[in-house]
């Protein structure tokens, strides 16, 4: 079973619909680095990251991994080795911060895009994550916290999802 993003605010999971938010500019086949859209295709999705300084453990099918404040994810389009990869921070690489003082990261789940044989500026850090607005993020998909614990409670690790 998938989880299917429908268009920018539908996602769809077995007889649950849910409303959330993609990138500022849309879905795109092209995804480019920084280009704010989200990128349509089928993936499989990772690990569930979770701050456990601010949440309690949730109840998932997923491994779950806590954020550590020297946990990041490397942008930056000149580094081969790390590009799109869950990095120790450090400050010779561009990256995205997963310890954020918003809530955005307070749970998430990448998505495997760009994953393998990773494509220098074809678009990394790619997630599931929260939104309290649902305004349009840099090329994630966003839901509310609530609907994020039971969307985690029905996947399971060799879940994918459909962008169309």
């Amino acid at each position: 079973m998938s989880i299917i993003v429908k268009n920018k605010h539908t996602l769809i999971f077995d007889e649950f619909k849910f409303k959330c938010c993609v990138g500022a500019r849309g879905l795109t086949k092209n995804k480019v680095e920084g280009d704010k859209k989200t990128p349509k295709g089928i993936y499989n999705i990772g690990n569930l990251y979770y701050r456990s300084d601010r949440n309690i453990r949730p109840k998932t099918n997923l491994r779950i991994i806590n954020i550590k404040k020297d946990m990041g994810w490397c942008d930056d389009v000149k580094s081969k080795k790390y590009y799109n990869k869950q990095i120790k921070i450090s400050s010779n690489l561009k990256h995205e911060k997963l310890f954020r003082k918003d809530r955005k990261y307070n749970y998430f789940i990448p998505i495997k895009y760009n994953w393998k044989n990773r494509i220098l500026k074809k678009g990394s850090a790619i997630f599931i994550h929260l939104t309290k607005n649902y305004k349009p993020t840099a090329g994630c998909i966003g839901l509310l916290e609530k609907d994020f614990l039971i969307l985690i409670k029905l996947i399971k690790k060799n879940t994918k999802i459909k962008i169309v």
